[in-house]
């Protein structure tokens, strides 16, 4: 079961625990930010998810865009020109909300990767103590 705040993110892109009964998840923390934990495979397996919604996203952003550069009006008229207006303020609000995607995703990869780096080096440092010399 995913418990915090990333594992509501996950819930939120993939609908549902995406881990299943594969490995404990740990969350909690009352408090500040949701806090969990991953064995390095699944925070790697999640990384990789959300790597691919990011890409999803960048591919929108072109698609957006490039529609934002070739709409024209159908006609000369009145009619034609408010349609391709209020068109405009939905690709906009679009265009907005795109970006606000990317940026939230963007960072949540970069905390992902840190969190990453930060459970390799814990692990690593509590094998320290088992070694033989």
């Amino acid at each position: 079961m995913i418990i915090g705040e990333a594992g509501q993110a996950v819930q939120a892109v993939w609908g549902g625990d995406i881990l299943g009964e594969r490995g404990r998840v740990y969350g909690g923390g009352g408090g500040g930010g949701g806090q969990f934990r991953m064995d390095p495979e699944e925070l790697a397996s999640v990384i990789g998810q959300w790597e691919a919604e990011l890409d999803k996203i960048v591919d929108d952003k072109s698609k957006i865009d490039y529609i934002v550069t070739v709409l024209t009006s159908p006609g000369k008229d009145t009619v034609s020109d408010g349609y391709v207006s209020t068109t405009m303020e939905s690709l906009t609000a679009l265009q907005d909300q795109n970006e606000s995607m990317l940026k939230y995703v963007q960072n949540y990869i970069k905390k992902l990767k840190e969190a990453q780096t930060k459970t390799v080096a814990t692990d690593h440092g509590m094998a320290d103590p088992f070694r033989t010399v």
